[in-house]
């Protein structure tokens, strides 16, 4: 990320995960540990290729996912969490929570 980090580490988190689709993501590799670029197209309903594209580069740049490119022809590539991602199952599983009980 190139952007300047804020100093409060909630606006830091915020920073990821403030964006649409991206806790999403989160979750979907949580509850998958690999996922290709069609089997989040094919789980997040509405969720654009660009936009998919934007938040997985996003991910990946602030070391949250990884992605790890196999020489299969076609090429095709996985998308892993980091330890730095697995550490966000707290956040996403309290936000399943909130918004299963009060959402």
């Amino acid at each position: 990320m190139s952007e300047r980090l804020p100093k409060c580490p909630i606006a830091r988190t915020a920073m990821i995960l403030g964006s649409r689709w991206t806790a999403q993501i989160i979750r979907e590799l949580l509850d998958n540990d690999r996922r290709r670029f069609q089997d989040f197209s094919d789980g997040l309903d509405g969720i654009t290729p660009a936009t998919l594209s934007n938040r997985l580069k996003m991910l990946e740049e602030s070391g949250v996912v990884a992605r790890k490119i196999y020489e299969t022809h076609p090429p095709r590539a996985d998308y892993v969490l980091t330890a730095k991602g697995k550490k966000m199952a707290t956040i996403i599983g309290a936000m399943r929570d909130w918004g299963a009980k009060y959402g």
